[in-house]
């Protein structure tokens, strides 16, 4: 795989690349949008809470496919406010520290979810 940032182009606003191309023949794994909840049905009160728990969500649907966080070639998140950006980006940005190949990476505020507490929202999209 291969991380396209081309040099016309504003560098990206953190840790995530323009664009990344998958190469043929890879095998692809879609993830459901996974909310910031843990197997026993409790929610961190927090946006960074819920944005870790959403990516160790995330951490083990890839192992149960046989991937790593370094397959990872495009992220969607959601917030439901502004101020749950930047505790998302930490959680996000410290999850792909030792990652070299950026994925695509997008972040949107939404009015909500499914309930009152979930704050934060991530979906990825791997190739292997």
């Amino acid at each position: 795989m291969r991380e396209i940032t081309p040099p016309t182009l504003r560098p990206p606003f953190a840790r995530y690349a323009h664009a990344v191309e998958v190469p043929p023949g890879a095998r692809w794994l879609v993830t459901s949008g996974q909310l910031g909840v843990g197997p026993d049905d409790v929610a961190p009160e927090d946006a960074g809470g819920q944005a870790r728990q959403c990516l160790a969500n995330i951490d083990a649907i890839l192992a149960e496919a046989g991937m790593t966080r370094h397959d990872v070639v495009r992220i969607n998140a959601y917030v439901t406010d502004r101020a749950h950006m930047a505790p998302y980006m930490a959680a996000r940005d410290a999850w792909l520290a030792d990652v070299v190949r950026l994925p695509a990476s997008t972040l949107m505020v939404v009015a909500g979810f499914t309930r009152p507490e979930f704050l934060v929202e991530i979906e990825v999209m791997a190739a292997r």
